[in-house]
């Protein structure tokens, strides 16, 4: 989801909006995001400009910190909430999030879209993807871990930051990570990874900011991440650690609300995000893999990238069912 990017921790509690509305546009659509994706860096303001030159609309952003904070928000405004489209859950949330009622079948044809183990679902519809790990500074640690196991046992004057499982989808990505790897033995991982944890952050902007910034050699991210610093900043300092057991695949997705305002827009935007008009956008301003074809190659850089032999991810309804008991389990080994 994100953007690899040195981010002020200002900035990321603001609202994200988009600048300037499309000329003698006739209609609107608001799209509930995260943060990060409608910055100036981010993928956001090239997607706004490509859809409005297509749709003679005002294509209107509004950023929260992350994903699971979005779902948050969507059950916090229930039937008021005024998007249109909601885009950066991901398949952890789509079960809880069709619960709440606010959204309805896309009616979209997908056969266009590809994800590692395939994803199809009537309501959301996926748009990018990577694998979480640790990123490390290679200029701060000489031997970074090669496991989930290394990590969680390893010298804890390494630190790493990582982000809340109650606010983020790269925490909550975590939490599940672990539960993949550890079982019933969990939270006694937790517990000692606790020690190596210098803070946990609402959102993955304020994490990766503080890791880019030297307080920690350490960062939950993504493969992918490195992906920015060899493309926009010509260094290779910054790498992911490939863990022996496997990593864990995030798979971002968007959805309809069935309260949409402008709803034919809505799906206009949707079926939108699976053109290269959208996915031309995702490797080198969302730093995510792709979904569906885009017009231009991946830069080398990302030939480089860690690509993981074995992938976790738990269904939706087995993730919808156990977050809240595991996120309890969490919080439970943290304070100790």
């Amino acid at each position: 989801m994100r953007i690899s990017h040195v981010l002020p921790v200002a900035l990321t509690t603001m609202l994200a909006f988009s600048s300037s509305p499309a000329a003698s546009a006739e209609k609107t659509l608001t799209v509930y995001t995260y943060e990060s994706f409608v910055s100036d860096w981010g993928p956001g303001p090239k997607i706004e400009a490509a859809f409005e030159a297509e749709c003679n609309c005002d294509l209107k952003w509004v950023g929260v910190a992350d994903g699971v904070a979005l779902l948050n928000r969507l059950k916090l405004e229930g039937e008021k909430a005024r998007a249109g489209v909601v885009l950066g859950l991901d398949t952890n949330l789509v079960t809880e999030a069709k619960n709440t009622g606010l959204f309805e079948p896309h009616g979209l044809e997908t056969k266009s879209v590809s994800v590692p183990g395939g994803f199809s679902d009537t309501v959301f519809i996926p748009y990018d993807y990577s694998h979480f790990a640790v990123v490390y500074d290679s200029e701060a640690i000489s031997a970074p871990p090669a496991s989930l196991k290394d990590l969680v046992e390893g010298d804890p004057r390494d630190k790493i930051v990582i982000q809340d499982p109650r606010t983020s989808t790269p925490g909550l990505g975590l939490l599940l990570w672990m539960k993949s790897v550890y079982g019933d033995d969990a939270k006694a991982a937790w517990e000692k990874l606790s020690k190596r944890v210098l803070t946990v952050t609402p959102g993955w902007s304020e994490a990766y900011g503080l890791f880019t910034s030297g307080e920690a050699p350490m960062v939950l991210s993504y493969t992918t991440s490195p992906a920015y610093h060899m493309v926009a900043e010509e260094t290779d300092r910054y790498q992911a650690a490939e863990f022996a057991e496997g990593h864990y695949l995030q798979i971002e997705v968007a959805g309809l609300l069935a309260h949409a305002p402008e709803k034919e827009l809505a799906r206009q935007f949707l079926s939108f995000m699976m053109t290269p008009g959208f996915q031309n956008e995702i490797p080198t301003n969302n730093w995510m893999m792709p979904v569906a074809a885009t017009s231009i190659d991946l830069p080398e850089a990302f030939s480089t990238l860690v690509s993981p032999q074995k992938s976790f991810l738990y269904s939706p309804e087995d993730a919808a069912e156990n977050r809240a008991a595991w996120i309890d389990e969490w919080l439970d080994a943290m304070s100790r």
